[in-house]
């Protein structure tokens, strides 16, 4: 008997067609499911969609989404669940998922850097990619990121090129597994590498965040003017995406010090492809001095996942109902 795979569509590059206009997303999980002639020796299928948008304009309502439909899903009996997705906010659908779907099955998105009308379009390939490695007896849990015959963790990969078909990378800890044509084959044991936030309403819906987070990126020369515009349109926290482990300039410093002071949780990563941030140096705008003004180090995660993790932490909070410090949440790096 075939393990059951449930695929909620969203829209993306692997589901658009192109016009005179430019392409858009039009083909629904139906059409993307008849481009794998191999998927029906590997599961069972269903399939839904729930949104048709490119990757650059998902928002945490749809990720919500996807998140309830995952559930429902595993409640009918599902044995693992694919999400399709555009390859630009795709590590960071995963990563919201991670964060908020503790499921018994495995959650794998994937996409498409070339439409399936393109010569040579790797969209047959990650979708029954993402099939097998979902249904892999390995594999009984978390959420993943299936691409270009690699299985990556959804905490830790990127989005490392605008266009090669290798897209995808973890650059910290690399890849899951790689797959190849008879096999999946190991690097380390597949599992969730997120904690999970408690920001579930019931037993299949996750709550959209409303918290308005914003990323704020130090470069030569930046001063704290968008910083200060931040906290005076009312921003519920930030995210500073630094140079190097997590630096900034002296007057975007001070700013961020000034907005914690003013109650603004800021969380501090850095705009570097791979490594984490560190308390190292006690200058203005250093990342010590951040620090120990209570700028929360954001270790690894890149910006745009620190902004997902923070406004999911402050919606935790709030509906938890205590004064647990938004810090906690990004103390397992």
């Amino acid at each position: 008997m075939l393990p059951n795979v449930h695929v909620v569509a969203t829209g993306g590059t692997i589901a658009s067609t192109p016009d005179e206009d430019g392409a858009a997303p039009s083909l629904d999980g139906e059409d993307l499911l008849d481009s794998v002639p191999d998927l029906a020796a590997h599961a069972d299928p269903s399939v839904e969609s729930v949104s048709q948008v490119p990757g650059f304009d998902v928002d945490f309502e749809i990720m919500a989404t996807v998140a309830e439909r995952a559930r429902e899903a595993v409640e009918d009996g599902a044995d693992a669940v694919v999400v399709t997705h555009g390859t630009d906010t795709m590590a960071e659908t995963a990563y919201f998922l991670d964060l908020t779907c503790s499921l018994s099955v495995p959650v794998v998105v994937t996409g498409a850097q070339r439409r399936l009308d393109e010569p040579s379009s790797d969209a047959p390939a990650n979708l029954l990619a993402a099939v097998r490695a979902g249904t892999h007896r390995r594999v009984d849990d978390g959420v993943y990121l299936a691409f270009d015959d690699e299985l990556h963790a959804a905490r830790d990969v990127r989005k490392v090129h605008t266009h090669k078909l290798a897209a995808f990378a973890s650059p910290n800890d690399g890849p899951v597994a790689t797959l190849t044509r008879d096999a999946v084959r190991f690097h380390r044991d597949p599992a969730s590498e997120s904690v999970h936030l408690p920001v579930a309403d019931g037993a299949a819906s996750v709550e959209v965040p409303d918290a308005r987070v914003e990323i704020v990126v130090s470069a030569a020369g930046v001063d704290g003017a968008q910083v200060e515009r931040a906290v005076e349109a009312g921003a519920d926290g930030i995210v500073i995406a630094g140079t190097g482990l997590g630096n900034t300039t002296g007057e975007l410093g001070a700013a961020v010090v000034d907005a914690i002071d003013a109650g603004v949780p800021v969380v501090l990563t850095s705009r570097c492809g791979a490594g984490t941030t560190g308390a190292v140096y006690g200058t203005a705008g250093g990342g010590k001095t951040l620090q120990d003004a209570g700028a929360i180090p954001g270790g690894d995660l890149a910006p745009w996942k620190a902004r997902v993790k923070l406004a999911l932490a402050l919606e935790a909070v709030e509906s938890e109902g205590t004064g647990d410090d938004v810090a906690e949440y990004f103390s397992d790096g």
